[in-house]
């Protein structure tokens, strides 16, 4: 059975809605999956009720980002994280309330790196960003607003030739900080629930991981081992950006340490790269139904 866990849909910086991604899973006969959008759940409902019409395994899914730090690296600054919430009750009055919260600090904190884009774009005689422009952008997302939105626009509008160039001229330098989610309330928050939770790519080197802080693997287990147990129960060990002696390490070090092991694309459909990854098929056994 082909098992894709980690999907990101249009609720937050995907390309597809999540009845289409259901529909391409089917497409694709990946048999096991889940929508796990970036600290928004919206997606939730419409995915299982499709999934169960199409026949499809599905568990409940959301990315949570984390703020996370360790004295001895980075002199103790803070870092992103991404951990991934599985098999939890979508309904849960607390996990919605605070994915509302953070979904509210957003729409502030993008209208923020705005007005911080707008400075530059003074400085360099390049029409600012309109209110007209903020909403056409929150429309945009249909969901967790994020840069990767506003870069979408900047593109869009022909000011920047692609993502990466909105990032590297304007967003690095007009980023403000995310809503400052901690592990122990995240964990808190998907365990209430009825739910797993398992660290995200650990060491992606293009994204919010360990080997921000060192890209030594055993240096980063033995992070998990010092901060993160008891407070997740799995590691993603299976990613596309995940070479052999990353999959390898983490597989080993999940095994030895009774940890739920999961996989997925990261697929936010620019390009499909659903069901790309090969996941072994234990991985569903591991999740009861």
């Amino acid at each position: 059975m082909i098992t894709d866990l980690h999907i990101h849909s249009l609720c937050s910086d995907g390309k597809y809605s999540p009845s289409r991604i259901v529909e391409e899973a089917k497409k694709k006969e990946i048999g096991f999956l889940s929508v796990t959008d970036h600290d928004t759940i919206a997606s939730q409902e419409i995915a299982i009720l499709i999934a169960k019409r199409k026949g499809l395994r599905y568990l409940s899914g959301v990315e949570l980002n984390v703020t996370f730090s360790h004295c001895e690296y980075k002199g103790g600054k803070q870092i992103s994280l991404d951990f991934l919430g599985y098999n939890f009750d979508h309904e849960n009055e607390d996990l919605r309330a605070k994915l509302f919260l953070m979904s509210e600090h957003r729409k502030k904190r993008a209208a923020t790196i705005l007005q911080n884009i707008n400075k530059e774009f003074r400085d360099q005689g390049i029409k600012e960003f309109s209110e007209a422009d903020f909403q056409t952008i929150q429309e945009s997302a249909d969901g967790a607003l994020g840069r990767p939105h506003i870069a979408d626009y900047m593109v869009k509008k022909g000011i920047v030739k692609d993502r990466q160039e909105a990032f590297d001229l304007y967003l690095v330098k007009s980023d403000v900080p995310k809503y400052p989610l901690y592990l122990e309330e995240a964990s808190r928050l998907i365990r209430n629930a009825g739910g797993k939770l398992v660290l995200a790519h650990p060491n992606d080197p293009h994204g919010t991981s360990l080997a921000t802080l060192t890209q030594s693997l055993p240096e980063q287990t033995q992070i998990i081992k010092e901060l993160m147990f008891p407070l997740i129960d799995g590691i993603e060990c299976w990613h596309s950006r995940s070479d052999i002696a990353t999959t390898n390490h983490y597989i080993q070090f999940a095994q030895e340490n009774s940890l739920i092991m999961t996989g997925g694309s990261d697929c936010h459909q620019k390009p499909i790269l659903m069901g790309a990854v090969k996941v072994p098929s234990y991985v569903a056994a591991q999740f009861h139904f």
